[in-house]
């Protein structure tokens, strides 16, 4: 099994077919997401993904079907089910089943749920080669639902992906509207220099991220300093260190920045070693 679905009170194996062509969501994109892990037998913050998954369905003017708290009993039931030795991405989703009054709108009360937990080899500690994507920007609040964890919003993800595979790069640095870093397509950034770390400033043009908030916390407990605020590509051309966090990854070193080799850093290190320390308190099984 690498797949396991729970939908409609039903557990389901494999890739169940949900979605019609009639559906509000198939063909005007109302869908939302959120993605845990789970490995070792232990789910960090997987209860704080139950409550984005929630909110970003409200985002979206849904009416949710779960609670944060059924939801994560759901997730611990998923990875009990593939058991201790699975590395897994835990993924819970809100959808609008029909239309609304409007020719585009949602009918908030179709909201549907379900649970996809499936197999997905941790890649922490990995290090990432980066460029400066060019071919998109971040929304702005008003463009673009970017409180949300939107399925919507990552289409400009792919086609910034598509730009970073194209050049050699396995991602890249993604601008807000101003031109300032924002994050990179799939992942939160940081830089450190001299020993300070810093990180874009949340300003509503992208997700401040889980393991992005739960790193910045552990580094600042473990004495070393970090600051929430404006960053320019500028700053990333003189960093020591650049690394990023997400889902995917966890913690991630950056071993080149366009044209610049970096060896992967103290601080990178650190951050991942405090972090998967911290997972490891989050057990399940």
């Amino acid at each position: 099994m690498d797949t396991l679905t729970y939908w409609n009170g039903t557990w389901h194996e494999g890739n169940p077919a949900i979605l019609g062509p009639r559906d509000h969501a198939m063909w005007l994109g109302s869908i939302v997401f959120d993605g845990g892990r789970a490995f070792e037998g232990c789910g960090p913050d997987l209860d704080l993904h139950a409550d984005r998954a929630v909110r970003s369905a409200r985002s979206l003017g849904l009416n949710p079907t779960q609670t944060p708290g059924e939801i994560l009993k759901l997730m611990h039931e998923s990875v009990r089910r593939f058991g201790a030795k699975a590395e897994l991405y835990v993924r819970p989703m809100f959808w609008a089943g029909k239309g609304g009054a409007g020719p585009i709108s949602v009918d908030p009360d179709s909201c549907q749920f379900l649970l996809c937990t499936y197999i997905s080899p941790m890649r922490a500690g990995s290090p990432l080669t980066l460029g400066l994507c060019r071919s998109i920007r971040r929304p702005t609040p008003e463009s673009a639902p970017t409180d949300a964890k939107a399925s919507c919003l990552y289409p400009n993800s792919s086609r910034g992906a598509a730009e970073m595979a194209k050049r050699g790069f396995t991602n890249g640095i993604v601008l807000d509207a101003l031109g300032n870093v924002a994050e990179t397509c799939s992942s939160n950034v940081f830089l450190a220099r001299n020993g300070v770390v810093a990180t874009p400033v949340p300003n509503g043009s992208f997700l401040a991220g889980i393991t992005r908030n739960r790193t910045i916390k552990l580094l600042r407990t473990a004495g070393i300093t970090v600051e929430e605020r404006t960053v320019t590509t500028a700053e990333l051309d003189e960093a020591d260190e650049i690394f990023t966090t997400g889902n995917a990854g966890k913690v991630q070193p950056v071993s080149r920045y366009e044209d610049r080799d970096l060896q992967p850093g103290p601080i990178a290190a650190r951050a991942h070693d405090l972090y998967m320390a911290f997972a490891r308190t989050q057990r399940i099984i």
